[in-house]
């Protein structure tokens, strides 16, 4: 926060990064809601794509929570949630909200973890699920940016701070993720100014 209001102060503009930290609260929410919005009708067309589900430990004032979270075949970020257990109940209330929210994909990659096999069996798709040694990777690495937020911010205070970081964080960061050492300069200089254009669109609204 004190960074964005560094940069602020370099174009004449002076505001206490406390009032950047009322504008994320207030803003950020909306913005991510309404990234959302216009990637879920794409998403729900090819829900048959693999999905990669992976649950992170997260201290909040000292206290282990789980911080669920799943991928797509391309590493962008569906869901997240935060939860104070790591078993059945909190797998099917993860998996129901991802199913209701994106469809039904057609395979579902989780590490051995019998929460996810027990929540599968109950939503009867136990054949879906899919384990290995390293199938999982693509969420796995997907933490990362996450981690680097987490610890720029000095950890988190509440579970419910943490929520909203995370719905918010992950929506921008699928905005602006371009895949960049998987595509030519060209093609990548097109999807950033596609994807400024579009914020610019989000942020006039």
């Amino acid at each position: 926060l004190r960074n964005v209001e560094d940069l602020l102060h370099e174009r004449g503009i002076d505001v206490s990064h406390e009032t950047i930290r009322f504008w994320w609260h207030r803003f950020g929410p909306m913005f991510a809601a309404e990234i959302r919005r216009r990637r879920i009708d794409r998403l729900r067309a090819f829900s048959n794509c693999r999905w990669h589900v992976d649950e992170v430990f997260v201290k909040i004032n000292g206290e282990r929570h789980y911080l669920w979270r799943a991928v797509d075949h391309e590493g962008e970020m569906l869901e997240a949630i935060v939860t104070k257990r790591r078993n059945k109940k909190s797998a099917l209330k993860f998996l129901r909200k991802l199913m209701r929210r994106y469809g039904r994909s057609q395979e579902i990659v989780t590490d051995r973890l019998p929460s996810y096999r027990a929540a599968l069996r109950e939503l009867g798709g136990e054949d879906l699920q899919s384990t290995g040694r390293w199938l999982n990777n693509r969420v796995e690495n997907s933490h990362l940016p996450l981690r680097r937020r987490e610890r720029a911010m000095l950890r988190f205070r509440r579970m419910r701070s943490l929520q909203t970081f995370a719905a918010v964080h992950s929506s921008v960061h699928n905005h602006f993720n371009q895949e960049r050492s998987l595509s030519s300069r060209n093609i990548f200089k097109l999807k950033r100014t596609a994807a400024l254009e579009e914020w610019r669109q989000l942020c006039s609204a």
